[in-house]
């Protein structure tokens, strides 16, 4: 059996049509499905005040209930034949809505729950999920698939595009929560963090590293391993090479949208060895050489 609708509305008998709307309008707010995701007993109560605030809130159809027409549910009672026919069935000065078109026009949230007549449209999308995922530079240049694993353990599949960046939002549409009343379900926004990687720096659509040679590298020039984002590339060091010279490699950096890639910016480190070579020491003794390095910063 329904429960008595001025019980549920929380309102006296004798409460105005105003006053009837006024607590439909703030137990609806309170209790709507939409800003109680997964509480189900919120849910029900939502459910009971609407189904009493279809009743209450109709004019005719309250006048009817109090006068013992129709249950709480709105179904016919059977009436005694002098009962109906005596019946007071006056117009009321209720009968037209049109004072409660706007009553919730003034809040934006209320104006999604609730229609221009001032009764709950329950047919609203579902609102949308944030979550966060952490990944290696080199799975947000080159893409990948990733999950992430939901509070009550069901697993989302994540589709990461090849140059993903930092703090970007991936929208995965229609993994949000479900909709009220049929209503479309809403999307899982995605934020991507990157770990910074151990030798690669990214700079927009670039890539940045250091690469060290050899002291015969850099005298002689010479054909040397570069690592890059998709894999290592044999790439032509000058003769003469000093610390610091920058080589480009081109088309090695992050990919775009359009198809073309950035440019990777490899930075020549000249590195003695790690252990004292004493013919390399002996061979230096006797070269010795007229240039200083610091010629520039004499005063």
């Amino acid at each position: 059996m329904a429960a008595d609708p001025y019980t549920v509305l929380g309102v006296q008998k004798e409460a105005s049509q105003d006053d009837i709307q006024k607590a439909y309008r703030r137990l609806a707010k309170k209790l709507h499905p939409d800003l109680n995701p997964g509480n189900k007993r919120a849910e029900e109560q939502f459910k009971e005040v609407s189904a009493a605030y279809d009743l209450l809130g109709d004019p005719d159809k309250r006048a009817r209930f109090d006068r013992g027409e129709i249950d709480a549910s709105g179904v016919e009672r059977p009436q005694h034949r002098f009962y109906r026919d005596f019946a007071e069935r006056g117009g009321s000065p209720y009968s037209d809505d049109a004072g409660f078109a706007d009553f919730a026009a003034g809040d934006d949230i209320l104006s999604q729950i609730f229609g221009r007549d001032g009764r709950a449209n329950i047919r609203m999308r579902g609102s949308d999920v944030h979550y966060r995922l952490e990944l290696d530079l080199l799975d947000a240049i080159n893409g990948g698939k990733r999950q992430i694993t939901l509070p009550d353990g069901s697993v989302l599949d994540v589709n990461i595009p090849p140059g993903t960046s930092d703090g970007q939002i991936l929208r995965l549409r229609g993994k949000g929560r479900p909709g009220v009343g049929g209503g479309q379900p809403g999307d899982a926004l995605i934020e991507i963090e990157v770990r910074p990687h151990r030798i690669f720096t990214r700079k927009g659509d670039d890539i940045h590293v250091d690469l060290p040679i050899s002291l015969s590298e850099a005298v002689l020039g010479g054909k040397v391993k570069a690592p890059t984002p998709s894999g290592a590339v044999t790439m032509t060091v000058p003769k003469w090479s000093n610390t610091g010279t920058v080589l480009r490699l081109k088309g090695k950096g992050v990919p775009r949208v359009d198809g073309t890639r950035g440019d990777e910016f490899v930075t020549l480190r000249v590195m003695l060895p790690e252990k004292p070579d004493p013919e390399l020491e002996k061979f230096v003794a006797q070269w010795r050489g007229t240039y200083s390095p610091r010629q520039a910063m004499e005063v």
